[in-house]
């Protein structure tokens, strides 16, 4: 391992880690500069499980050891700093040992990624990084084999979509579909029937549903509050709904995510 102390967060080797509490400058800088920011020697490591390679890393001398196994490629600089320092650098108390600075991996066409697939879930307009990561986790749990985003959809490699999936969007398949016209097309032709989660006067209860045994299933989402596009049902074959009581009328998007996904999970 490359440790290498530095002691000035103004070191320019740092640049990657600089102000990662400022969304708006991340969500350009990670997805065009091909970078994304992995936190926590767990989540490393299922970046590093997935084939993903780090430019760099940044570590507190105190967790320094947690990492001797995993980074065991001596051209990848270890930059070891006092927690003042990494405080001051990113903004906020480090507390999850290390943060990484990885390569972005291209992303692989829609047919690849759904090929094999039997459930597949579509996140449509979902900004909230908190609820994409979520949803990945539900995904990776409740057995779904890809996620597939709008081009809109909040970037999953976002570090704090990362790091509430624990690490599970490393796991997952999934890449960006393009706009709906196109996105139907692709999927009706790979044999998936476009399942929409959304209230409507016609939509069928998720029971009723998985009874029906559709063969393949790409179950939609949208974002909070708004739910999916007018295009987006138009795109769909059906609304399915989840059966509430309480006078709820619906649950967040992650928790609809779960519920939803073990209802449709092969069995």
């Amino acid at each position: 391992m490359h440790a290498i102390p530095i002691t000035d967060a103004s070191d320019e080797r740092l640049a990657d880690y600089r102000d990662l509490t400022d969304v708006a400058l991340r969500r350009v800088i990670e997805p065009q500069g091909g970078l994304y920011i992995a936190e926590s020697a767990k989540v490393i490591a299922r970046a590093l499980a997935a084939g993903h390679r780090p430019r760099s890393v940044l570590v507190q001398e105190k967790w320094l050891a947690d990492l001797e196994d995993l980074l065991t490629d001596a051209d990848t600089p270890v930059y070891v700093v006092a927690p003042d320092i990494a405080e001051a650098l990113t903004g906020y108390a480090v507390h999850r040992g290390a943060l990484a600075s990885m390569h972005r991996p291209g992303l692989p066409p829609v047919a690849e990624v759904v090929a094999d697939a039997r459930l597949i879930v579509v996140l449509e307009d979902i900004v909230d990084h908190t609820n994409v990561g979520a949803i990945f986790r539900a995904a990776a749990g409740l057995g779904a084999d890809a996620v597939l985003i709008s081009p809109r959809c909040a970037d999953p490699l976002y570090r704090r979509s990362v790091r509430v999936s624990m690490g599970t969007v490393f796991q997952v398949p999934w890449t960006r579909l393009p706009e709906w016209g196109e996105a139907r097309e692709v999927l009706h032709g790979a044999g998936f029937e476009l399942a929409a989660l959304a209230l409507a006067d016609d939509a069928v209860p998720l029971d009723v549903f998985r009874a029906r045994g559709p063969e393949r299933v790409a179950l939609m989402l949208g974002a909070e509050g708004d739910g999916l596009s007018r295009g987006a049902l138009a795109a769909a074959d059906t609304v399915v709904t989840i059966p509430m009581a309480g006078g709820v009328d619906s649950l967040n998007v992650a928790a609809a995510s779960a519920v939803a996904l073990w209802e449709l999970r092969a069995r």
